[in-house]
């Protein structure tokens, strides 16, 4: 299985789920990246970063946001890094964060009334 969410094309990111139904590989990618925003901890961890100025935040300025050891912060970022919702950067001791807008917006397409996109 991919770590990313593969290109729009192929997860049917114009046609809302009302439209046509997804394929059994489309469902099953779609799946595991929403389950990666299913918890609470990531969903917050993903409005944190894609709120963060300039659209991209440090390990350092998330983990005082939670009552969590760095080891389990760092478990939920990779999760949240494997979906393909978010990457990192390295520079010098910290990684920095940034949301990557392009699996948000197929994430978005999918759940889009097609009235909406009509």
């Amino acid at each position: 299985m991919s770590k990313h969410l593969p290109p729009a094309e192929d997860v049917a990111c114009c046609s809302p789920l009302v439209r046509e139904p997804l394929s059994e590989p489309q469902a099953a990618e779609l799946a595991r990246v929403f389950k990666a925003v299913g918890d609470p901890v990531r969903l917050r961890l993903l409005s944190l970063i894609a709120s963060h100025d300039g659209g991209e935040a440090c390990v350092c300025d998330l983990t005082g946001a939670f009552e969590l050891t760095g080891p389990t912060i760092s478990h939920h970022l990779k999760v949240l890094r494997e979906s393909g919702l978010i990457t990192g950067e390295r520079r010098g001791t910290w990684i920095y964060y940034r949301v990557q807008p392009e699996t948000l917006a197929r994430l978005s397409a999918v759940l889009t009334p097609a009235a909406v996109t009509a």
